[in-house]
C-alpha cells in the first residue's frame, strides 16, 4: 500500500497526443493555472534525474513563468500531512496513511516553490475541488478555464479535470507537464481527458498560445466556420468539425482564397497545409498552433 516506486519512462511526444474532441481556445484572461500536488512525498517515488521527472519540473517552471507574465493566477494544491483516519476517509483503504506530518514530505519541491502571491490549497481528495474553495476562487476572479499540470495524471489531475468539466470549466490538460506511475497510465489519462473532459496539448503548444496572447490572431473558430460556409453557400451550423471539406465541395480555388485571406491577418498557412488536412478541426489547429506541425491521429 502507498505510492509505488516509479520506473523511468519517456514523456509523450506531440505525435502521440490523442485527438481532441473539442476545439477550445485558451484565453489568459479567463484562465487559472493549477499546479497539482507537486510535493516531495509524491515526487520522491520517481527515478531521480530521469524522465518523466526532469521534463515534468522543467515544463511546469516554464508554464508558470509565462502565466505570471500574463497575470494568470497560480494555484497550488497540496495534501496535508498526518491526517487522522476520519479525515482521510476511503483514501486510507487504497493508499494507507499517506503523507507523514513531516515538513519535507508535505512540502512543495524547491524548484517549484510558491511565490508570495500564489494561492496554496489544502487538498483532501482526488479532485482539487473537493473540500476546497477552488470553485469560489475561479468565480471570484471571473475565470472559467483551468490549466492543469502536476501529478498524478490518472488520479488527481484527471479527476480534477472531470470535476471542472461538470462545473462548466474548460480544462487545458498539459500532456507533458503531468506524470504518472507508468507510461501506460499516463497515456490513458491524456486519452480520457482529450475524449471526455478537456483539451489536451503539449507544453510547447501552451507556451506558444500564451506568448501570442498579446497579439492574437483576429480569427475565431466560428469565423473560420462562417468563411468556409460562405464559400460553400451553406449554413455554418451545417458544417461539422471533422468532415472532409474537399469532399463537401470546397475546390482548390476557394481553398487558395482562404489562404490569402488568412495570411493577410497574420496566419502562417499554405495551400498545401489546408489541402493535406481539409477539416475545420485541422485548419483550426494550424491557425491556433502555427509553429506546431499538426499530426494526424487515429480515433480510439
Amino acid at each position: 500500500m502507498g505510492i509505488p516506486a516509479i520506473p523511468a519512462y519517456p514523456m509523450p511526444l506531440l505525435s502521440e497526443l490523442p485527438k481532441n474532441k473539442v476545439l477550445w481556445t485558451l484565453d489568459p484572461k479567463r484562465a487559472v493555472l493549477l499546479i497539482h500536488d507537486m510535493q516531495n512525498y509524491f515526487l520522491d517515488a520517481f527515478t531521480p534525474n530521469a524522465s518523466p521527472l526532469v521534463e515534468l519540473v522543467s515544463h511546469i517552471q516554464q508554464i508558470k513563468q509565462e502565466c505570471k507574465k500574463l497575470g494568470v493566477p497560480v494555484v497550488y494544491s497540496a495534501q496535508p500531512g498526518g491526517q487522522a483516519p476520519e479525515e482521510r476517509g476511503l483514501l486510507q483503504d487504497f493508499w494507507g496513511k499517506g503523507i507523514a506530518d513531516d515538513p519535507y514530505q508535505k512540502g512543495i519541491i524547491d524548484d517549484l516553490a510558491p511565490d508570495a502571491d500564489d494561492i496554496v490549497l489544502t487538498k483532501w481528495r482526488y479532485s482539487a475541488f473537493k473540500k476546497t474553495n477552488l470553485s469560489e476562487i475561479l468565480k471570484e476572479q471571473g475565470r472559467d478555464q483551468l490549466i492543469i499540470c502536476g501529478v498524478y495524471a490518472h488520479i488527481g489531475c484527471l479527476l480534477t479535470a472531470s470535476d471542472a468539466f461538470m462545473q462548466d470549466i474548460q480544462v487545458f490538460f498539459v500532456a507533458d507537464a503531468v506524470a504518472d506511475f507508468s507510461r501506460e497510465q499516463h497515456q490513458m489519462a491524456i486519452q480520457y481527458a482529450a475524449s471526455r473532459c478537456a483539451f489536451t496539448m503539449s507544453t510547447q503548444q501552451l507556451l506558444g498560445v500564451l506568448k501570442r496572447a498579446q497579439n492574437p490572431l483576429p480569427l475565431s473558430l466560428e469565423d473560420v466556420r462562417r468563411q468556409v460556409a460562405e464559400l460553400l453557400q451553406e449554413e455554418a451550423a451545417d458544417l461539422s468539425d471533422q468532415e472532409n471539406l474537399i469532399d463537401r465541395g470546397l475546390d482548390s480555388i476557394r481553398i487558395m482564397s482562404l489562404v490569402e485571406k488568412w495570411r493577410r491577418v497574420g496566419a502562417e498557412v499554405t495551400f498545401a497545409d489546408l489541402a493535406a488536412r481539409p477539416t475545420l478541426s485541422d485548419w483550426w489547429n494550424l491557425l491556433y498552433f502555427p509553429r506546431e506541425k499538426v499530426l494526424s491521429h487515429q480515433d480510439s
